[in-house]
């Protein structure tokens, strides 16, 4: 079990602060969101990770996550799996509201705006929890500042694992602040690859090699001349997007030198 970190005593690693729980939600047996204080000096920019973790056997373990929070927000909320076996999400899938977790200081990451040049309309490619970075870039005004329209699909493998997407989305068109910003410039699409909850069935590349997405969504094919690109999932799925991008023209970008796609390469593990 994790140890408790929040007694006066505890002294956290030098790049970390300690926070505590605030809430947490179990969406599926595998997928769970939980939110937490926010320090008053932590800034950070949509689309970027961080840190977190939790104190183990006396030993810090922390591993990259996605902020899904939009930059305004007071707290800070995450999307995590369960991985089996994972040495953090073993322990950090039972942290209840009270407990204390790690945050890194310094967030970082390429699914931002400034890795990008400008363009008319955004796509946001998801599977899984790769949604997490999405969650924040679209509730951010600065998005539809920069763009007419944001494309948002989220592919899972059952209709389940789409309802954290789904209700993150309804709040958003409810929300006071962003509500009217977003009006119907934000599409969401969903697609599952392994029951028929959802009107569209199949991985996001084969729905955009079959155009399909397009059909669906009332968007033109995608073109470089127009459209930018954010992809986080699968390590199978960025691969594979990627060569799909490169194929049709787009360039890569990072934040040193802003092209037409972007890609989080951080999530290796169970932190996705």
């Amino acid at each position: 079990m994790f140890d408790n970190i929040l007694h006066d005593d505890f002294v956290p690693p030098k790049t970390t602060t300690v926070e505590r729980v605030l809430s947490v939600k179990h969406w599926t047996d595998t997928l769970f969101s939980f939110r937490i204080t926010r320090p008053q000096a932590f800034r950070f920019r949509a689309g970027e990770f961080v840190m977190i973790g939790l104190m183990i056997a006396g030993k810090p373990v922390l591993r990259a996550y996605s902020i899904c929070s939009p930059t305004w927000d007071e707290e800070l909320e995450f999307y995590s799996i369960k991985a089996p076996g994972g040495q953090l999400t073993t322990e950090l899938q039972h942290i209840q509201p009270g407990d204390g977790v790690l945050l890194g200081k310094k967030p970082t990451g390429t699914l931002v705006h400034d890795a990008l040049i400008p363009g008319d309309h955004l796509y946001l490619f998801s599977t899984g929890t790769g949604l997490a970075p999405f969650a924040s870039v679209i509730r951010e005004p600065e998005t539809y500042e920069k763009f007419k329209t944001v494309i948002l699909t989220h592919t899972c493998r059952t209709g389940a694992e789409l309802e954290y997407g789904k209700e993150l989305v309804a709040a958003i068109r409810q929300d006071p602040l962003v509500g009217e910003l977003v009006g119907d410039r934000l599409i969401h699409f969903t697609s599952t690859t392994r029951d028929d909850s959802e009107t569209q069935r199949g991985r996001i590349t084969d729905l955009i090699a079959n155009g399909e997405l397009f059909e669906a969504t009332g968007m033109p094919a995608l073109d470089p001349a127009t459209d930018r690109v954010m992809i986080c999932g699968s390590d199978a799925m960025l691969r594979d997007l990627k060569a799909m991008m490169i194929e049709r023209g787009f360039t890569e970008g990072s934040n040193a030198a802003p092209a037409q796609f972007v890609i989080e390469k951080a999530f290796a593990g169970e932190g996705v």
